[in-house]
């Protein structure tokens, strides 16, 4: 979940890859997963699709029980707004979803009205890239 993700957790992504275009979508789900690389895409085992992964610098230690790297994905199930507009989250947002414009490497991102099934305000307009 996006709440129990600490910024401290992402201070070796060095970039997040999209494979969709975020501009188009309200949110994205994110997680911290156990990989077994820094880079490179990895293998996606949820419903729903993958929209984008980070990538961790050199300097990421691998676990020393699991050797395995903490790097965030990002995902979207299929009753998520994108495909079920008037579904589950017509208003509202997944506890781990938040606004894919407001990520970026080391940045956990946060919920904003657009995310949440509003209207995004001139005042986050202003905020966003």
């Amino acid at each position: 979940m996006s709440a129990l993700i600490a910024e401290d957790e992402l201070v070796h992504e060095v970039e997040l890859v999209w494979l969709e275009d975020i501009s188009r979508l309200d949110y994205v789900r994110q997680s911290l997963d156990r990989l077994p690389t820094r880079r490179g895409r990895p293998a996606y085992h949820r419903d729903g699709r993958m929209v984008g992964y980070a990538l961790l610098g050199p300097k990421a230690k691998p676990s020393r029980s699991s050797g395995t790297f903490r790097r965030r994905v990002f995902w979207l199930l299929p009753h998520d707004r994108d495909t079920a507009p008037e579904g589950l989250y017509a208003t509202g947002a997944p506890a781990e979803a938040v606004d894919a414009r407001t990520l970026a490497p080391g940045r956990k991102g946060r919920k904003t009205e657009r995310s949440e099934g509003g209207p995004m305000s001139s005042a986050v307009r202003g905020l966003l890239p």
